[in-house]
């Protein structure tokens, strides 16, 4: 028998999305989470980032091998309000549709893992193995909430991972990785008619630019499985006044890597050309503020088939195993990890994260909880 009935299972979901853990105050989900814990006997620990902002571990079994299950609790702005056809901070339904802020990045994943964890201990079906919740804050920015798992060997005794990011009736097994890079460039001012008199702060970063678009764009390396590395610049400012040479300027810059041109080596692709115009003149200084390393576990793992195979109940039809773009928490969880280490991240939703109208089908966040049930328990039972 389960513990939550329907409305109670959309009442925890709407009581996640209800909380504007935009980019912070993650604290107050965990706290939230903890509370439903603690009623139904599971112990949950907050670990403290800052005063609002705290990640939260909660486990239940005894002995044996560790599912390792993860989810954020932050979640994006909702942009323009106006543009919203309901309050993105409650949960809406129309048309058998739920719709708000976190709806499927990543508030359903995250009630689904908590929910299918009560439901687990109460009817006492874990007879082998532990399973451990790692509720993540900062995903969307920086994911220093997953880092603090890494540091804090969190991952250390866990044998298999899921991630419940939005990912639908598709498992992923493998995904590019993400580095966010910084360049300063000062220079001189001066009046735009003597520009011999100063020093043009955009001019070098315009020439580095252009040489990394060719460096990276041009290159060879190739993954069949993730596809080329991705660069782009998505930040450049600099100078106060057309008729004033800039004597300061920045650009920021997004590095999504493949594991055949990983971060080191995308990294040090940069620093060459950094130095190279440092050496003209130039005075850049560079500064990697994020590095997520791609992930790329065994497409085919004991989870990984049992996931698929249990999935295609719930979807009607077989699961497909993929690779994406995007970068999610197990760049952290798992380094020092060896590449036959199992991982999926398998999640509820759909293509409508970070979106207006971010939304889920209520069927599918209720089946999902189903199916976490039976994956967890049959994976190490």
């Amino acid at each position: 028998m389960s513990v939550f009935s329907e409305a109670e299972k959309i009442k925890i979901f709407a009581d996640l999305v209800q909380i504007k853990s935009v980019n912070d105050d993650e604290t107050e989900v965990a706290q939230y989470l903890q509370r439903l814990f603690a009623a139904h006997g599971i112990k949950a620990d907050l670990m403290p980032l800052s005063a609002t902002r705290s990640n939260l571990v909660a486990e239940i079994g005894t002995a044996g091998p560790v599912l390792g299950i993860s989810g954020h609790m932050d979640v994006v702005t909702p942009g323009d309000i106006e543009q919203w056809d309901s309050d993105p901070f409650k949960l809406t339904e129309k048309a058998g549709k739920l719709y708000g802020r976190g709806a499927t990045d990543m508030k359903s994943g995250l009630a689904a893992m908590v929910i299918a964890m009560i439901e687990i201990n109460a009817a006492k079906t874990l007879t082998n193995g532990r399973i451990r919740l790692m509720a993540t804050v900062a995903e969307e920015v920086g994911e220093t909430g997953s880092q603090k798992f890494y540091e804090a060997g969190t991952m250390q005794d866990v044998d298999a991972l899921l991630i419940g990011e939005p990912s639908g009736y598709n498992i992923a097994f493998a995904h590019k990785g993400s580095i966010d890079v910084r360049i300063q460039s000062t220079g001189k001012a001066a009046h735009s008619s003597m520009p011999e008199q100063g020093y043009n702060a955009l001019d070098p970063l315009l020439d580095l630019l252009n040489q990394a678009n060719h460096a990276f764009r041009d290159s060879d390396r190739h993954s069949d499985l993730l596809g080329d590395l991705v660069f782009n610049t998505t930040i450049l400012k600099g100078g106060n006044q057309v008729n004033s040479i800039p004597a300061q300027a920045e650009t920021e810059l997004n590095i999504r890597s493949i594991p055949e041109y990983d971060n080191a080596a995308a990294i040090a692709t940069l620093q060459k050309l950094v130095d190279q115009q440092n050496a003209a003149g130039a005075q850049l200084a560079m500064t990697v503020f994020m590095s997520q390393d791609p992930v790329q576990s065994p497409k085919d793992s004991k989870l990984s088939n049992l996931a698929a195979k249990i999935g295609s109940t719930y979807a009607g039809q077989p699961i497909p195993k993929v690779a994406i773009p995007a970068v999610t928490d197990a760049s952290n969880l798992l380094k020092g990890k060896s590449h036959d280490f199992p991982f999926i991240m398998f999640g509820p939703g759909n293509q409508t994260p970070h979106q207006v109208n971010e939304s889920i089908y209520k069927q599918m966040y209720l089946d999902f909880i189903k199916l976490y049930e039976e994956l967890f328990v049959s994976y190490l039972n």
